[in-house]
């Protein structure tokens, strides 16, 4: 017969321990899961979702590893609603 190997067990979390160690919204989560961009979570039951946390871990060692440049910040002088005021003279100089 032939030899069955043994089944490596890893550790899943779920998600309030998830939370713990990837401080993202749900939805962020969610989104980022979706582009593959985050690993995927899996049911164990209809009511049980889980991360595989080697998984999470690797990721997490992949996003240390590249650094995420932050976005620029918008330049609100040129938004149509709520328009910004011009300053004072008086307060530019000071």
């Amino acid at each position: 017969m032939g030899q069955i190997e043994p089944l490596e067990i890893r550790k899943t979390i779920r998600r309030h321990q998830l939370r713990e160690i990837v401080p993202l919204a749900d939805s962020t989560i969610y989104e980022m899961e979706q582009r593959g961009e985050f690993p995927l979570r899996f049911a164990l039951s209809p009511r049980c979702i889980v991360w595989d946390l080697a998984e999470v871990q690797a990721w997490l060692l992949a996003r240390r590893a590249k650094p995420i440049h932050r976005a620029q910040h918008p330049d609100v002088t040129k938004r149509k609603s709520r328009p910004v005021k011009a300053r004072d003279r008086a307060q530019t100089e000071a």
